[in-house]
């Protein structure tokens, strides 16, 4: 009988190697079939288009258009509950306030909110950013995980444990464990980083109580720093990338996953974990993380950073699978929507530039810039492709954290923390408009077979 090791948790036995290729030559079934029973796979249509699956008004994004009955790629447009994202940024920006909270506010409500409202809004949020007695000993400093995206889906699930109506989905009573959920992910996120940095890394411990008068990107900063301190130029374009990341639409995949175990009934923390699960993933949250990582490698490879010829060099070696992690992709190029541009990317640009100027990172400003006027003209020549290819969100919110001096392991979850405004409205919305479950079919492709004896197989 096959004896495990001393540490079953981590170790892969040569029995389970074995096994795993029974997995691979019975779990493979074959990309033609796909096409013969007419299945869009990946809930995406030949055309790239995702499956009609829901109706939501919390967002939308567009990026074509119809002209002539044909339809034609446009210049991205992203809208939170009807309004053009560059105008609620313009406007925050030109009063000199924050606007992640009021982002939340008009993502959960539907309506932007009155000075009073706002500030009555940003107090209630305060009064949330507490977490229950001795959470921070007993739950967040044992058992310290190196991916923090574990660590905040773990704290999430365990607040259930203190909660006395946790299984309640009566609209008022997921509106307040939402309201809490999208206070504390900051301190979740920030206290797990600082616990793992303690154990693991062996620096010094850091447990900062967040300011009631602060704004959520301020107190990102304030309890991740030593020193608390942080400029006004950090803290806003912090906010902005809060606010740029909120929501996308209801068909990305973390929001999806919201819908869907929502529409089974579950409570909001399972809710929640199970979107953090999703936004884990490389293929969704971690791209901005790959940005960076790239671009480090080709700073080392790269000589001269203002030569197109020697940075197109680079990049064609990406898309040949010679340089970084030979995935062949330029990361941070391309969306699944957006073709001519991304207008997250777009927004963020300018301030990017201004943050890069503070931080004497001019340079490195100009060789993303580099970057993204040479990329989608490379990969136009290197690949066949049916819509265009610009610049995505990823491409510049890595640099950003980069700039802030954020450690990797908070990329994903600061892109938590700014979702979870939009999985709070999308599943306060499947709430309200609860119907069936939601239940894809899938098409069977395994013969039957005859039942054998174990005696005769």
């Amino acid at each position: 009988m096959p004896t495990l090791s001393s540490n079953p948790f981590s170790e892969i036995s040569p029995q389970i190697y074995d096994l795993s290729k029974l997995c691979q030559e019975n779990g493979f079934i074959s990309p033609e079939l796909y096409a013969q029973h007419q299945v869009n796979r990946g809930l995406r249509d030949l055309n790239g288009n995702g499956v009609l699956t829901g109706l939501t008004e919390i967002s939308d994004i567009q990026s074509s258009k119809m002209v002539d009955g044909k339809k034609v790629s446009c210049e991205g447009k992203l809208y939170y509950r009807g309004y053009d994202i560059e105008d609620l940024v313009r406007g925050f920006v030109r009063d000199h306030r924050f606007g992640f909270e009021e982002t939340t506010y008009l993502l959960l409500f539907g309506k932007l909110p009155s000075a009073e409202e706002l500030e009555e809004f940003c107090a209630l949020l305060a009064q949330y950013r507490s977490l229950p007695t001795s959470f921070v000993r007993d739950i967040i400093m044992k058992a310290p995980s190196s991916d923090m995206m574990n660590t905040l889906a773990r704290s999430v699930l365990t607040l259930y444990s203190y909660d006395s109506k946790a299984s309640d989905i009566s609209i008022p009573n997921v509106l307040r464990q939402c309201l809490q959920l999208i206070a504390l992910f900051p301190l979740l996120s920030v206290y797990g980083y600082q616990a793992y940095s303690h154990y693991h890394d062996g620096n010094s411990l850091f447990i900062h109580s967040p300011q009631p008068e602060l704004s959520t990107s301020q107190n990102i900063l304030y309890t991740l720093r030593p020193d608390s301190s942080y400029t006004e130029l950090e803290a806003r374009i912090l906010d902005l990338a809060l606010v740029l990341h909120a929501e996308h639409g209801g068909g990305n995949n973390s929001t999806f996953t919201t819908h869907v175990v929502t529409s089974s009934g579950s409570d909001t923390y399972s809710t929640i974990a199970a979107a953090i699960g999703s936004l884990k993933g490389p293929k969704h949250g971690g791209a901005n993380i790959k940005v960076v990582q790239m671009f480090e490698d080709m700073k080392q490879k790269v000589s001269d950073w203002t030569d197109e010829e020697e940075v197109g060099a680079y990049l064609r070696a990406l898309l040949h699978k010679e340089a970084f992690d030979k995935a062949g992709l330029i990361y941070g190029m391309g969306h699944a929507v957006y073709s001519l541009s991304d207008p997250r990317a777009n927004i963020f640009r300018q301030y990017v530039k201004n943050l890069s100027e503070e931080k004497n990172l001019h340079e490195e400003f100009q060789l993303y810039s580099l970057v993204e006027r040479l990329a989608p003209e490379i990969i136009s020549e290197e690949r066949k492709i049916y819509k265009g290819v610009s610049a995505n969100i990823d491409f510049y919110s890595g640099f950003v954290y980069n700039m802030l001096n954020l450690p990797l392991e908070l990329y994903t979850p600061i892109f938590a923390i700014a979702r979870i405004s939009g999985w709070s409205a999308h599943r306060i919305e499947e709430l309200v408009n609860a119907g069936k479950i939601i239940r894809p079919s899938y098409r069977n492709v395994q013969a039957q077979r005859e039942y054998l004896p174990l005696g005769s197989r």
